[in-house]
């Protein structure tokens, strides 16, 4: 920042009351519609700031469902996918899907509320669990490979491209241990420019179908094709694993997206 001309402050959840000090903002926490993320988000897009993560973003992101039917809708390649309500449709969904599939909450994050069922018994027992919690849940069809992709998208444009591998002995690239802990696999980045260009143009068009902003698109990649999992709003940007090919120039061009926005809205940088 300081070589930007930009003085960078962390400030806290208690804070709320002081943001309209600064001039832009940029939210690292795991985002919510339902919790003081949204309202410090809503609070800087009506002082008139720049923000990472917006309210729209938000909204359009943390809902599985709306985000299935958000990209179906700009035809961006996803898993087989079919919303159960309490009503029914296990038996649909087994028939359109087979087994195993996956059952998804349609708020959860960082491979929370992601189940993978084995048979319709599995099925039916775990849909009357989770509808004591939630209206609607997101099956897909599951695609089992060796790691995924996150092709990290700023403004439109590709950021930066990562293999996560699975965590060891597990479906998915975290795995959640009964004691609390989360145990994640390895991980590959890549230039952008070595990437898969389908992966990434693939990215590219589901990120640009949520908004502007910061996003973290997760992928499949097998002999069928490449396919969306989900898109984040609040993707992991840690300088030795998403940074590692970037370094200083993925904050250079973070920055650059707030500076931009600045001057177009007139304001001394």
């Amino acid at each position: 920042g300081a070589r930007k001309g930009v003085a960078v402050e962390p400030i806290q959840k208690r804070d709320l009351a002081r943001l309209a000090e600064f001039d832009a903002l940029f939210i690292r926490e795991t985002t919510s519609v339902s919790d003081h993320t949204f309202r410090f988000a809503k609070r800087a897009e009506q002082e008139g700031m720049p923000v990472i993560d917006d309210t729209v973003s938000m909204i359009r992101c943390t809902n599985k469902i709306y985000l299935k039917e958000r990209l179906e809708a700009a035809k961006v390649a996803m898993p087989a996918s079919i919303v159960l309500s309490e009503a029914g449709g296990a038996e649909q969904a087994i028939a359109a899907l087979g087994l195993p599939l996956v059952v998804k909450i349609p708020d959860g994050s960082f491979s929370r509320g992601v189940h993978k069922v084995e048979d319709a018994k599995a099925l039916t027992a775990l849909t009357r669990n989770l509808f004591k919690e939630t209206d609607l849940l997101l099956a897909q069809e599951f695609m089992p490979t060796a790691f995924d992709w996150r092709v990290g998208v700023l403004g439109g444009e590709p950021l930066y491209a990562c293999q996560y591998m699975m965590a060891h002995k597990h479906w998915q690239i975290v795995r959640h241990t009964d004691d609390g802990r989360a145990i994640e696999g390895g991980f590959k980045t890549f230039d952008v420019d070595q990437a898969p260009r389908d992966v990434i143009e693939t990215a590219v068009a589901a990120a640009r179908q949520i908004g502007d902003g910061l996003y973290g698109v997760d992928l499949k990649q097998n002999d069928r094709g490449v396919f969306v999992i989900e898109v984040n709003d609040n993707p992991n940007i840690d300088t030795d694993i998403e940074g590692t090919v970037l370094k200083d120039a993925l904050w250079q061009r973070l920055l650059d997206w707030f500076l931009l926005r600045l001057e177009r809205q007139g304001r001394p940088v």
